[in-house]
């Protein structure tokens, strides 16, 4: 892995995401991935929709995964969620969410960043697609790097 990349979370903050993420989807039928690498050499919007498709995050039933991509180098991330979520969530929802992102990465607080994101898009998903009895952990959680 590159040291960047390695930087940037610590083997103990990234438990700290997992176990966030886990708490979230425990809520919920969605899906919450986060995907972590150096840069980009393509429009971060369209290389976040490669990796969506990379990680299989577009084959969740529901169509209910959402991605945060983070380009560290870049110093940009983007939150992408799928056609399910897009079509039930409020237009600014991502908006606000990416800014309390935002807020806690300008400040190098990366992993409380990622955690408040994670809940929050938890939160949301919970809204629209709770949890049941016959729900599959559809994808993993640990987080991916490019």
């Amino acid at each position: 892995m590159d040291s960047k990349v390695e930087k940037f979370l610590t083997q103990k903050e990234e438990s700290e995401i997992v176990e966030a993420i886990r708490q979230a989807e425990n809520q919920t039928s969605g899906e919450i991935r986060i995907h972590i690498e150096k840069t980009t050499s393509i429009d971060v919007y369209e290389r976040a929709m490669e990796v969506f498709h990379m990680l299989k995050m577009n084959t969740t039933k529901l169509q209910n995964g959402v991605l945060i991509y983070v380009a560290v180098e870049d110093k940009t991330f983007v939150i992408y969620g799928d056609k399910g979520i897009n079509d039930v969530v409020d237009d600014t929802f991502w908006d606000t969410t990416k800014d309390v992102i935002q807020s806690y990465f300008k400040q190098g607080k990366f992993k409380e960043g990622l955690v408040e994101g994670v809940l929050r898009a938890g939160k949301e998903l919970q809204a629209n697609f709770p949890w049941d009895a016959s729900d599959i952990n559809e994808l993993p959680n640990e987080i991916s790097n490019g």
